[in-house]
């Protein structure tokens, strides 16, 4: 099911043996577009600590009571690596939490969690590999940061990030949720994260393939509403896309 991430944001986590907190926001993968991880802002027990949790320690979600069950107890995540999430997650602090936890490593070259291909690698493509992990850490960004970032088509602006809507079961962010503002006065509109065709984080600007008039006259997005396969049959035939086979 599709999810917005506005929607998320205060549900409650809950370890095996109590409560541990409430979600704060989220860090996605800038070069999949994948939730990697929930900032999670604990209580009193913990001194209001924030602590990371990657979405494969989710059980099912309780999606009537607002929680998100997770396989850890609550000493697991005291005790865990403290990772200061004010500022950017190094790729050294993320090994330092799958070395802790018992999650397998979406940037493994053997392939992870998150279904990506074995890759077989030789000593001297690792060593390539790690040293770009060191000039790259700032991989990870925050679902916060993105929201107000301005949206370009190809003939002018369009509006800005609202919100995120993303996939209940992958964790993928499917569409940007985009208020027109003063151009259209009171419209949202869904634009597929597939039709990003530049992100400029120095700016925070989002190029889209797309152009003003077609962004005009595209179906209109209730958030009240969710979006459900008929609304997105209908959006991607708007614009003459073909719908993703993996919905």
């Amino acid at each position: 099911m599709k999810r917005s991430v506005n929607s998320l944001i205060g549900y409650t986590l809950s370890a095996v043996d109590g409560e541990i907190g409430e979600v704060k926001e989220f860090y996605f993968d800038d070069q999949s577009s994948t939730i990697r991880y929930i900032i999670v802002k604990t209580g009193g027990w913990l001194s209001g600590r924030e602590v990371l949790i990657s979405p494969q320690a989710l059980e099912k979600p309780d999606w009537e009571n607002k929680t998100f069950p997770v396989n850890l107890t609550k000493e697991q995540i005291k005790n865990s690596p403290d990772i200061d999430t004010a500022k950017p997650v190094s790729r050294q602090q993320e090994e330092l939490l799958y070395a802790y936890y018992p999650w397998a490593g979406y940037y493994s070259p053997f392939g992870g969690w998150w279904g990506f291909p074995a890759v077989v690698e030789t000593d001297v493509e690792k060593q390539l590999q790690s040293e770009r992990h060191k000039n790259n850490d700032r991989h990870l960004r925050s679902t916060s940061e993105i929201k107000g970032y301005t949206i370009h088509a190809v003939n002018g602006e369009i509006g800005e990030v609202e919100d995120l809507i993303i996939d209940d079961e992958t964790w993928r962010i499917l569409f940007l949720v985009v208020d027109t503002g003063s151009w259209l006065p009171g419209k949202k509109v869904l634009l597929s994260a597939q039709w990003i065709k530049e992100m400029r984080w120095s700016t925070s600007e989002i190029i889209v393939d797309l152009s003003k008039d077609e962004v005009k006259n595209s179906p209109e997005y209730d958030p009240s509403q969710p979006v459900n396969e008929a609304y997105e049959r209908l959006l991607y035939d708007y614009y003459g896309r073909p719908l993703p086979h993996s919905r």
